[in-house]
């Protein structure tokens, strides 16, 4: 999954020039999230509309239509007498997370594997077995970022499957979080690139045998075996 590159001043509204329909409360949306998986904000932390007109170099226009959406996607909360905190990781945000994660991951991966695209996965294997390959060469610690998105490609390649924008942004949104979980716990590190691809090699091989409950089956224990390593991190 990818990785967010650092922040450079000007960058909204570099973007709003590219773009002139961008709407500035979206560009606010992704450097706030942005600054986030970078850990420039911080998971619990307090943060004022000023810290984050600051923190965007937008308007502060931008900064208060973007807090509706970022509450209700559960990014912040708002608390009595201190202000807006970050989401926090703990135990209630990694079983809800992963819970979200199973239901929807399950689904999608028994309609993929009925319709998916043979170039589309022959694909996919490739990008597994390549990083797979690699790493036994000894070539790790600079695969983590390969690795990562290759890593989130497989997920969300099985979620945009389904054609629906509605699931899409939702899982996006999910995403960001399990994130923010992996930095405080399970990021994919070094020692585990190669099982966890080999998870996701066990996925696509009930997905090419158009084998809807081995591939279901697949996924639902690569995605627990992911929310029990965050668990046991944060007990």
């Amino acid at each position: 999954m990818p990785n967010c590159l650092p922040f450079a001043p000007g960058r909204a509204i570099e973007s709003i020039m590219r773009n002139p329909t961008t709407k500035l409360r979206d560009v606010a949306y992704g450097q706030f999230t942005e600054r986030l998986l970078a850990q420039e904000i911080m998971p619990g932390q307090f943060i004022s509309q000023r810290e984050l007109v600051e923190l965007t170099s937008l308007p502060l226009g931008a900064i208060r239509e973007l807090i509706p959406r970022l509450e209700a996607e559960g990014l912040i909360t708002t608390v009595p007498q201190r202000g807006m905190q970050v989401a926090h990781v703990d135990l209630n945000l990694i079983r809800n997370a992963y819970q979200f994660r199973q239901f929807l991951e399950t689904q999608a991966t028994a309609l993929y594997a009925v319709n998916r695209s043979d170039a589309e996965v022959a694909r996919l294997r490739a990008q597994h077995e390549m990083i797979i390959g690699r790493a036994e060469a000894g070539e790790r610690e600079s695969l983590l970022d390969e690795a990562e998105n290759t890593d989130r490609n497989l997920h969300e390649t099985v979620i945009d499957a389904l054609d629906n924008d509605i699931i899409s942004k939702a899982y996006r949104v999910t995403w960001i979080k399990i994130r923010l979980i992996r930095q405080q716990a399970t990021r994919l590190y070094v020692d585990i690139i190669i099982p966890v691809m080999r998870d996701h090699l066990r996925i696509i091989d009930a997905i090419e045998r158009r084998d809807p409950e081995a591939a279901t089956a697949e996924m639902a224990k690569h995605i627990t075996e992911s929310r029990n390593r965050a668990i046991d991190m944060q007990s």
